[in-house]
């Protein structure tokens, strides 16, 4: 169903239709944001992503590519990059505040740890194939059963394990480099 609503508006957002725009906007805007505020930690910063987000989307309706993912999982992946980019930016994940609650040294070398190995596994997800990477993001990010990701993907069972389980594997070797 989502692709049936989504891309159709996509396509009208492509040649330059203001009204498809918007509705792709208030469909699609809670779950952008949402990615964003999760890995930016911050409002205003997950805001900015967004509205940077969708001028990337507006202006770049015409090259989504229909094999290589859904609609909403191409426009997840913009909020994602914007707000990647925001954290190197702005250096969010690393701020350590000076203060009498200060972590401790451990607390701050875990963080900075922690960030880097988030950053890693960023990079590995976007090194696999695109119904792998969806796969493995509707079932582990999303929450979703294999039997919901089939719906979603309208793909057979027996192929989405497959994809979740290469996904998986692909992702164990490129972590342990």
């Amino acid at each position: 169903m989502e692709h049936e609503t989504l891309f159709p508006l996509l396509c009208k957002t492509a040649e330059g239709d203001k009204k498809a725009f918007a509705e792709l906007y208030k469909i699609t805007s809670p779950q952008l944001y949402a990615v964003a505020l999760k890995l930016l930690k911050r409002p205003e910063l997950a805001d900015e992503a967004t509205q940077d987000a969708y001028i990337k989307i507006w202006h770049n309706a015409g090259n989504y590519q229909r094999g290589k993912g859904t609609v909403l999982t191409w426009m997840v992946s913009i909020a994602r990059y914007r707000a990647l980019d925001l954290i190197r930016y702005h250096n969010v994940r690393n701020e350590v505040e000076l203060n009498d609650d200060a972590p401790s040294g451990v607390e701050t070398t875990q963080a900075v740890k922690l960030g880097a190995e988030q950053a890693k596994l960023a990079t590995c997800l976007d090194e696999l194939e695109g119904p792998q990477r969806q796969a493995i993001h509707l079932a582990y990010v999303n929450g979703m059963s294999h039997q919901e990701v089939v719906n979603h993907l309208a793909s057979p069972l027996g192929t989405i394990k497959s994809w979740i389980r290469r996904g998986l594997q692909s992702l164990q070797r490129c972590l342990s480099l």
